[in-house]
C-alpha cells in the first residue's frame, strides 16, 4: 500500500524517536561514565542526529520532535489560496504573519494569501521539515492559472450563420463568446431549459470551416437534433445531415458530402473506427453527464474519435449527478492534458484512498479549488440569474396516507428487514440493498399513489400535470387510473419509440384535451419541453438528485408562463425514509463545487387527504360483472389489463403482460396479486433508454 508524504514522515520520526530513547537508556551503562570527549560512539551519534538538539535560534524550537504537523494548501479563488494545518503550530503562524498578503478569516479560522506569494510562503516553511509538512498545490493547477485566455468581450459573432445568431438571447450570446474564447473546448452547464442547444450550434457554426460536425446524444434525441439543425442552420442541406441508427447507415456516414453526423452513445462504441476515420473537427456531446463512469466503453470511444485536434463542446444541466469523480471523463475530453491521470484527480478532489479493492474515489476534497478550475472551462447560469421574468418553482413533499398503503404484516416485516439490511451492509453492497428496498417500496406505495391521482383529478382547479415514476409497474398502474377516469394523457417510457416522442410532446403542449403526461424518470427526464404543465408529481424518487432536478425542468424552463409546483409523494417506513435525506447530502456536495444551487431542505411538507371518512363505513356499490372474464374463485381477470402505451391517442392501447385486480379499485380490500410483485422485480431493469446508470448505481 502506498503511503503519503505525511505518513512517511510520521513513521520516520517515530523510528528516530525510538532510537533516541534507546540511546538515552545507555546513561546507566558503564559506557556513560566515561568522559564524553573520550567516547567516539556518543560523538558519532550526536553528529548523526543534529535535529534532536536544535539550537535556540532555530524556528523549529516549538515544534514537538515526535509529532508531524501537516497542512493542506488549496485555491479558494483564482488569485488566493488557503492553508489548513492539522493543528496549531506557533512557528508556522509566525511565518504566516511575515507574508504581506495574509488574511485571517474569522469564519473559517484559517489563513489565506495571494497566489503571488505562494512560492515565498512555501520556501519559508521548507526549513520546518520534517516537523511541518504542507501539501503543495499541484503543478498542473498552477499551470492552468497562468494560461492566457481571450477576453470574451472581444469575440466577433458575425461568422455565425445569421439565422441562429439573431435568435440568441443576450445571456446565450455570452455563452457563445465564452466557448469561442476557450477555443471551442468547454462545457455549457446552464440550467435545464436555457438553450444549451442554441449556444452549441452557434459555436459550431463559428467553426464551420473545420467541419464535419459530430453530435453525440441519447437515442431519443437524435431526430430532435436533426430538426433543430435544419431550422437553425438552413445553409446545411438536409441530405448532408446523417443519423447513424444502424449498420445500414455506414455508407452515408462515410460519404464526403455528409457534413453532420448524429449518433447515440451506444452507436459511438459500436462504430468507433468508422467515426474515427471521418476526422471530425467539431464534436458536440449532449447530456455529457452520461460519461460519468470512466470505465464506460463510450468514454474510450469518444476519446479516440475526438483525438487531440477536435473542438469538444459538452452540454449538461447536471455535469455531476452526485459526486466530483463523475467530472473527470468529461474534463478529459475537453483537455487531455488537464490532469495527469484519474488517480491524481481522485486523490486531489475525491479524497481518493487506496483500499484492498483498489482506489476509492467516492468522496470529495478541495472542492473550492475544483470550482476555481471548472470556471476556466465551464459556464453555468441558473434560471434565477438570467430569466428574471420566469416565475418560481415551488417544491412540496406529500406524505401519503398510511391507511392507503395497506401492506400486510408480512410486507411490513419484509420492509423492516430490508431497511436493516441497508443500514448494516458495507459500503460496497449498499447499492444492491437499496435497489431491493426501492423495488419493494414501489409495490407498497402503489395504492396510495393511485388514490392521490384520483383525488387530484377530482379537483377541478388542477390544470395539466406530469407524473414521473421509475418502475414499469408503477407507470402502468398510473396509466390504468387515468384510463378509468377517462382522462386524455400521453405516456413516454423506455419502450416508447423515439420517432413518436416528438408527436406526443406536441400533443401535450398544444392539445387542450390532453391533461396529463406519464413519464419515466430515466427515459424522459431530459431533452423534452413540457411547459404546458402547471404541476409535476414524482410518484417515486431516484438516487441521483441531478436526474430529479432535470425532470423538474421539463416544465420549469424557458417559455414557461406562471409558477410550477413540484410535489414528491413519500411514504413512511419505505425506502423514501433513506433516499430523501441522501438526495440532500448529494446536493450539498454539488453546491460546494458550484454545479447546483438546488436544495430539498426548504421543501414544505403536506399530507394526503385522509381515507378515514364516514364513507369508508358504507358498503360501496358493486358493478355487475361477467363471471366468464375472471379466474374462478378469484377477482382476477383472465385477460391482462390494457396497457399504458397510448402513443397515438388514449384510445389506442397495447396489451400488457401484467395482471391487475378488477378495475384498479385500490379502495377495495383486495391486495395486489403475486403476479404484480413478481413483475415489479423484473421491471426495474426494463426502463433504460440507452442509460447505463443501473450498471453504475451511486449511493
Amino acid at each position: 500500500m502506498l503511503c503519503s508524504k505525511e505518513e512517511i514522515e510520521k513513521k520516520r520520526l517515530s523510528a528516530l524517536h525510538k532510537r533516541q530513547n534507546k540511546i538515552s537508556n545507555t546513561s546507566t551503562s558503564p559506557l556513560n561514565k566515561l568522559n564524553r570527549k573520550t567516547c567516539p560512539l556518543r560523538d558519532n551519534l550526536q553528529k548523526n542526529l543534529p535535529y534532536l538538539t536544535p539550537r535556540s535560534d532555530q524556528t523549529t524550537q516549538n515544534v514537538p520532535v515526535t509529532k508531524v504537523v501537516t497542512g493542506n494548501v488549496y485555491l479558494i479563488s483564482e488569485d488566493r489560496f488557503e492553508v489548513n494545518p492539522s493543528e496549531f503550530c506557533a512557528p508556522l503562524i509566525n511565518i504566516f504573519k511575515t507574508i504581506p498578503s495574509r488574511i485571517y478569516a474569522d469564519k473559517t479560522k484559517l489563513w489565506n494569501f495571494s497566489i503571488e506569494d505562494y512560492n515565498q510562503l512555501m520556501s519559508k516553511v521548507a526549513p520546518l521539515a520534517p516537523h511541518v509538512v504542507l501539501g503543495a498545490i499541484p503543478p498542473y493547477v498552477l499551470k492552468i492559472l497562468k494560461e492566457q485566455t481571450v477576453d470574451p468581450k472581444n469575440i466577433d459573432l458575425m461568422p455565425i450563420e445569421s439565422t441562429i445568431r439573431q435568435k440568441l438571447l443576450p445571456f446565450q450570446e455570452d455563452g457563445v463568446r465564452f466557448g469561442i474564447a476557450r477555443h471551442g473546448r468547454c462545457m455549457i452547464a446552464d440550467d435545464m431549459g436555457l438553450g444549451k442547444t442554441y449556444q452549441a450550434l452557434a459555436i459550431a457554426s463559428y467553426y464551420r470551416h473545420e467541419w464535419p460536425l459530430l453530435i453525440v446524444t441519447t437515442s431519443s434525441m437524435r431526430e430532435t437534433w436533426q430538426r433543430t439543425i435544419h431550422d437553425l442552420l438552413p445553409s446545411v442541406p438536409m441530405m448532408n445531415i446523417a443519423v447513424l441508427s444502424s449498420g445500414k447507415d455506414v455508407n452515408i456516414i462515410a460519404d464526403k458530402q455528409t457534413e453532420v453526423v448524429i449518433v447515440s452513445y451506444k452507436m459511438t462504441s459500436m462504430h468507433t473506427e468508422l467515426l474515427q476515420n471521418k476526422n471530425f473537427g467539431v464534436i458536440i456531446i449532449d447530456e455529457s453527464h452520461h460519461l460519468k463512469s470512466g470505465r464506460a466503453r463510450c468514454v474510450a470511444a469518444l476519446g479516440r474519435v475526438a483525438g487531440r485536434r477536435a473542438r469538444a463542446l459538452l452540454l449538461s444541466g447536471t455535469p455531476a449527478l452526485s459526486r466530483p469523480a463523475e467530472l473527470y471523463a468529461q474534463l478529459a475530453l475537453i483537455r487531455r492534458d488537464l490532469f495527469p491521470s484519474y488517480t491524481e484527480f481522485g486523490k486531489r478532489y475525491c479524497n481518493g484512498k487506496q483500499t484492498s479493492f483498489g482506489w476509492d474515489m467516492s468522496g470529495q476534497s478541495n472542492l473550492a479549488e475544483l470550482q476555481v478550475l471548472l470556471q476556466k472551462f465551464l459556464i453555468r447560469r441558473t434560471k434565477e440569474q438570467v430569466l428574471t421574468n420566469l416565475e418560481e418553482k415551488i417544491r412540496e413533499s406529500v406524505l401519503l396516507d398510511s391507511t392507503l398503503l395497506r401492506y400486510s404484516a408480512e410486507d411490513e416485516a419484509g420492509l423492516s428487514q430490508l431497511a436493516d439490511t441497508y443500514r448494516s451492509t458495507s459500503k460496497a453492497e449498499k447499492h444492491a440493498a437499496l435497489i431491493n428496498f426501492f423495488s419493494e417500496s414501489a409495490r407498497v406505495k402503489l395504492p396510495a399513489i393511485c388514490k392521490y391521482i384520483k383525488q387530484l383529478l377530482a379537483d377541478e382547479a388542477t390544470g395539466k400535470f406530469l407524473v414521473f415514476a421509475h418502475h414499469k409497474i408503477v407507470i402502468e398502474a398510473i396509466c390504468a387510473t387515468l384510463d378509468e377516469a377517462a382522462v386524455n394523457y400521453i405516456c413516454i417510457a423506455g419502450s416508447t419509440p423515439a420517432h413518436s416522442r416528438a408527436d406526443l410532446v406536441d400533443r401535450f403542449q398544444h392539445s387542450a384535451s390532453c391533461r396529463a403526461g406519464v413519464l419515466s424518470i430515466t427515459a424522459a427526464s431530459a431533452g423534452i419541453t413540457l411547459t404546458a404543465a402547471d404541476l409535476v408529481l414524482f410518484a417515486e424518487l431516484h438516487w441521483n438528485p441531478g436526474i430529479l432536478t432535470q425532470a423538474e425542468s421539463r416544465a420549469h424552463r424557458l417559455g414557461r408562463a406562471g409558477a410550477v409546483r413540484v410535489r414528491y409523494l413519500l411514504a413512511a417506513r419505505t425506502a423514501d425514509d433513506y433516499m430523501w435525506p441522501l438526495l440532500q447530502s448529494k446536493l450539498n456536495v454539488l453546491n460546494d463545487v458550484g454545479l447546483s444551487e438546488d436544495t430539498f431542505e426548504t421543501t414544505t411538507m403536506k399530507h394526503q387527504e385522509s381515507n378515514n371518512r364516514i364513507t369508508q363505513y358504507l358498503t360501496p356499490p358493486k358493478r355487475p360483472k361477467n363471471k366468464n372474464d375472471y379466474i374462478p374463485g378469484t377477482n382476477i381477470r383472465k385477460n391482462p389489463l390494457k396497457s399504458l402505451a397510448n402513443t397515438s391517442g388514449n384510445t389506442e392501447q397495447v396489451t400488457s403482460n401484467v395482471t391487475l385486480t378488477d378495475e384498479m379499485d385500490w379502495d377495495s380490500d383486495i391486495d395486489i396479486n403475486k403476479a404484480l410483485a413478481d413483475e415489479l422485480d423484473k421491471s426495474f431493469f426494463d426502463d433504460q433508454d440507452g442509460d447505463e446508470m443501473l450498471a453504475n448505481i451511486d449511493i
